[in-house]
């Protein structure tokens, strides 16, 4: 197991990816002043964003369905786990995009090879506003 996405399990049968690239941000709030620079407060975390990549070849690895479930996942939008097979805990992500590229086909049309590309947004229970 590479990887898991709430129940569906990132693996050589299931669907194996080639490239994780994870973007995270910082928020600075920026106030002008006369005669200094700029006045800097750090207001948190922002933005962060895992993009999996890599292909499905049925003859060897992973099969088209897989993407299949991952759609329909992100069709419930639900926020879901993202735990490495290292026992890592990335966080709740939303499924914001499922990118195919079919090429190589067999007689009857079905693809020899899928590239695939999935992209993950983080997202965090609301804050409780203070009473």
């Amino acid at each position: 197991m590479m990887m898991t996405l709430g129940t569906f399990v990132f693996a050589l049968p299931t669907l194996a990816y080639q490239q994780f690239q994870r973007q995270m941000a910082w928020r600075h709030a920026s106030s002008e002043r006369i005669t200094a620079r700029p006045a800097n407060q750090f207001l948190g975390p922002g933005e962060e964003s895992i993009e999996l990549s890599g292909l499905v070849s049925p003859e060897i690895t992973g099969t088209p369905a897989s993407l299949d479930v991952l759609r329909e996942m992100a069709d419930d939008g639900e926020p879901m786990p993202l735990v490495e097979g290292t026992g890592k805990v990335y966080g709740a992500y939303v499924i914001l995009a499922v990118n195919t590229t079919s090429t190589l086909f067999f007689s009857d049309g079905a693809a020899r090879r899928i590239d695939f590309t999935l992209s993950l947004r983080r997202v965090d229970a609301p804050v409780q506003a203070r009473a």
